[in-house]
Order: C-alpha cells, then structure tokens, then sequence
C-alpha cells in the first residue's frame, strides 16, 4: 500500500517533494536542469510537449526555422559544441530536434524531465516556505524553488473571428500544427497573418499549393536571410582554433547578443554616399545585421530611421512585380506602416518572389477587414467571398507575459500572477517579482528577451538564477523575495529606457498592443545586454540588494 501524502499548510495532500521544479524543456529549462543538478540539487523539468525543445517542438508548421546565424543558437558548452556541427547557417525545426536529442544524450537529460505534463496551478505555502505546485494530472508537487522557463511565445492568440465555428475545413494555428505535417500540394490554402511564422509558411508553401491567399493586417518589414550549407571540415577548423569560443565570449558584450553590434557613430555623421555603401554592406550580410549592426541611433532618430525605411522599401518592391501587391508588401515612405526595427523584423529567403506567382493573392485586411468566416471559408467586408481547403492561423502570441499568467500561480497574499499583472507588469530584473518568494523565470517580461537572441539571454539570466539558488542554500536561507520597492524602480527603469527610444510610437507585441485588452507597456528591457549584465551584476555583489530573505509571510493576511 502507498504511504499517504503528507498534508502542508495550505491542507494541500503533497506527493513528492524536490528542491527545484523546473518549467519548460527548452533551452532555458535544460539549462537550469543540467547546472542545477550537477550542484548536487534535487530538479524535475515538467513540459506538456511530447519532447525536448520547448518551442522547437511546437515549432513544425512549414518552413520554420531560427533567426539567429549559427553558431549563435546553441549552447557555448564546449563538451557540446565541439561534437555537433550544423548542416546550414539558420537551421530548421528538423535539425533543432535532433540537436535537442544530442544534447540530452550528452547531458542525460531525459531522466529528470516529464513530458506531455503540464502545470495547472502554483501555490506559495507560507507556513513551510515553500511552493506547491498541481500538475495537470492532479499530482502535487512540493519544492522551494519554482523555475519558470516558458518561453516568451507560450501562450498563442487566435483572433475572436466572427463565424469560426462556421467553417467546415481544416484550420490550426502555426503553434498548434500538426507534428506529422498536412498534405497540401494542389489544395487551396489561407495564411491569416504576416509575421515571422506566416512568413515562413507563405514562402514554403507558395510554390506547393494550387492556390495561396495571403490575408495581410501589417507588411512585415523583412529582411535577407541569405542562407547557406555550411561546411563541417571549416566549422571543425574554426572551432579547434577558439573561433567559436570568441563568439559565444563576445555575443555576451553586445545589444542583441549576436556577433555583430551597433556602431559607434550616429546616422548624420555619414554622406548619404556613405549611408548607402553601409546599408549596402549590412543587407548583403544578411540575418539582422540591417538592423542590428547599423547606426547606433536609428532607434531614437526619425530621420536617421527613414533613410533605412526608403534603402528597405526601394530594394524590396524592386522584387515585386504587381504594383498593387508592391504597396501592400512594401509602401513608399507617405505610408509607411511603422518605423523600422520597432516590429522584430522576419528573416525571408524567397518571400517576395512567391507573389510573383499567379496562384499567390494578398489581401490587405486594414483596407478590406474579415467581415465573416463561412462554411467554405471567409467572407471579407466588401462582400467578397473566398473558398478555402485549409486556413492557417499565423496569428501570433500573448507574447512574454502569456505564458506566465497562463499558469494560476499565487503569491505570499493569495493574488495570482495574473491579478498582479493585469494593469501592468511589474518585475525586479525580469527575473522576479515581488511577493512570489524563491519564484523565477527566465526569456520573460522587462529582460532583455524579444530584443535579443534566446541562448545568449536564457545563459545570462539562467547563470544568475543558479547563483541565486546556490547564495540562499549556502546562507541558509529559506526565502528571497524582491522588495515593492525594487521591482517598482526596475519596472519605472525598464519603461524609461524604452521611451527614449521609437519603440512606443509602433503597436506592437513589443508593447502589449498585439492583445485586446492587455496593458501597453514595454515588455522588454531596452538598454542592452552588457548593461543589463552589470546592473543584475551589481545586485549580486551587494549581497542581492532589492531582495528581503527570510521575511515573516506567516503574519500576512491573504486576499
């Protein structure tokens, strides 16, 4: 007979206790997980996908890929990378799995990790100090530390289209694709949305498809990837002579945490000669160099911004044929549909061209709104109506913040998460929030996530998350708890980086504004990664200053 389940103080039957629960079996929570572990602590990874990934293996709608150059997306672990080498520059959902799969070979991961589990809710037990955590199958789990490392795209947003339920084929959205593919070759096909997974699945599909109508609400302001095969032998020689030891050394010491950096000089110091010579050489680059690698204020200055918006719009509509698809794709600067670089911008490799085809159509759904979805497919405002086999909903995420709140997750107080933040968010470093004790997440609100590259950001913030971990245990410490006062300076800090900028003047899901009803605020950390390493480091080397440990939750009255 089982022995059983030990009551706590919130009169909640316990199962099993760890001392750390881990969320997500991504690259943040594998992380977490293997450090973690070897430190001698007792760690579970729950995810509720069928295998290691996180978003990689959600990710396998058509031609879903990474946009950051390799070797930029993976581990700097050299016990990893020294035996794994990359089949192209930006790598697809295939080949992310099957590095998933070496790494938890490498690592033995898979031990430790539960799949196909969710978390339904999170409970901060304020008698023992710890957290207790139901799983979706009931189970309740017991750990002192809660590690949240779900994503910035956890959580994905379907519109509430009229007459849904109306429409008799198939419909998913991209995060919700099939894992074993649909069969689409001569089918006629909607794509709703135009960003980096629409874009993917339109230029993967355009040339497969009997008929592609692309229904478009904003252009994305898309840049080359410029693909190649990359070749093992010179990928081995790099490695063995510390080329990519300097990457992965360097991608900590820029903005984005890529390998390339803004420069050190303003837009008005260059002729417009000069201007076009280096957006000549940015664009040949490819990934985001045009965005990332530019003038150092392109993202504070109008003009300076318009010059690189007229270089992207005069080389992009050169690639379209149709005028009336070219002013959809692409406008003149008069209409522009936002400033440069305020919208992450997508990687393409032939998007442009696939509207050149005769069985590809857009349609502008700012001119001509989705008045209603039909039994055959959708029915715009101008009372035109299209048929469809399938409909694919490119449609986007309750970015950074979704996956979170997602979770019932309450505090010291009794408020869940989601009350906290449902007038804005409010964290301390992006990595905590107050009355949440011993309760991390990483990739998620006011770091420095959606404007950088994932691995660079989950080892940042994951190395400081163990350290922490590790200070409480060594200090023997049974809480720590950001202080209201600290996550109310960060957040105000978090918002004055982002409005000297041009990011507010863009809605977008930088902002919140891509969710009805959701806070307009930004969502990420605007200053940078170096400066954002200094100031977590700070906190660190002053003995966590902003944090309270150990405090008296038992004499607090709950909600």
């Amino acid at each position: 007979m089982a022995p059983a389940a030990e009551v706590n103080g919130n009169g909640i039957a316990v199962s099993r206790s760890l001392d750390v629960l881990i969320v997500g079996a991504g690259f943040g929570g594998l992380y977490q997980l293997h450090y973690l572990r070897k430190m001698g602590y007792k760690c579970k990874v729950v995810d509720n996908a069928g295998e290691l990934g996180g978003i990689w293996y959600w990710n396998c709608y058509p031609g879903a890929r990474v946009d950051s150059d390799i070797p930029l997306y993976e581990y700097s672990i050299e016990d990893l990378y020294k035996d794994w080498t990359w089949s192209e520059r930006f790598p697809s959902w295939p080949e992310l799995r099957r590095y998933f799969q070496y790494v938890d070979k490498k690592l033995d991961l898979s031990k430790d990790v539960e799949l196909n589990t969710s978390v339904k809710s999170a409970e901060f037990d304020i008698k023992s100090s710890r957290w207790n955590v139901t799983l979706g199958s009931g189970e309740v789990v017991d750990c002192k530390y809660f590690v949240l490392c779900t994503g910035f795209a956890a959580k994905h947003y379907v519109p509430d289209f009229k007459g849904m339920e109306n429409y008799k084929g198939i419909m998913h959205h991209t995060a919700k694709y099939p894992q074993g593919g649909l069969e689409l070759k001569g089918k006629k096909v909607c794509v709703i949305g135009t960003g980096a997974s629409g874009i993917q699945t339109i230029q993967e599909l355009g040339p497969e498809v009997g008929h592609l109508t692309v229904l478009q609400r904003t252009p994305n302001l898309c840049l080359p990837m410029n693909q190649h095969k990359l070749d093992p032998v010179v990928e081995q020689r790099l490695k063995k002579e510390g080329d990519y030891e300097k990457i992965f050394k360097y991608r900590r010491e820029t903005f984005g945490g890529f390998h390339f950096d803004f420069l050190e000089k303003n837009g008005d110091e260059d002729t417009a000669e000069q201007k076009r010579e280096l957006y000549e050489k940015l664009w040949s680059g490819g990934g985001f160099r045009f965005w990332l690698a530019t003038y150092k204020d392109l993202l504070f200055d109008k003009k300076v911004n318009d010059t690189a918006y007229e270089f992207w719009a005069e080389k992009t509509r050169a690639r379209i044929s149709d005028p009336r698809k070219k002013d959809i794709l692409a406008p003149l600067l008069d209409k522009q549909p936002h400033t440069f670089g305020t919208k992450r911008p997508s990687l393409e490799q032939r998007y442009y061209e696939v509207y050149n085809q005769d069985n590809v159509d857009i349609y502008s759904l700012r001119e001509d709104p989705i008045e209603t979805f039909t039994e055959k497919g959708i029915r715009l405002k101008n009372g035109k109506n299209l048929e469809f086999d399938v409909i694919i909903l490119a449609t986007g995420f309750d970015s950074v913040t979704g996956g979170l709140v997602q979770i019932d997750i309450k505090g010291t107080d009794g408020v869940s998460l989601a009350d906290k933040w449902s007038k804005g968010t409010w964290t301390y470093l992006g990595m905590t929030t107050a009355n949440f004790p011993n309760m991390y997440f990483l990739y998620g609100p006011q770091g420095p996530t959606a404007f950088a590259n994932g691995p660079t950001i989950v080892e940042l913030q994951g190395d400081w998350i163990i350290d922490a971990i590790d200070y409480c245990e060594k200090n023997n410490k049974k809480t720590m708890d950001a202080t209201a006062q600290s996550e109310a300076g960060w957040t105000k800090h978090v918002a004055e980086l982002c409005d000297i900028t041009l990011f507010p003047g863009t809605d977008s899901w930088y902002m919140g504004a891509n969710i009805p009803g959701k806070p307009r605020e930004s969502l990420n950390y605007a200053g940078g990664i170096p400066r954002y390493v200094r100031e977590s480091k700070e906190v660190a080397e002053k003995g966590y200053a902003g944090f309270n440990f150990d405090a008296p939750y038992d004499t607090q009255v709950k909600a």
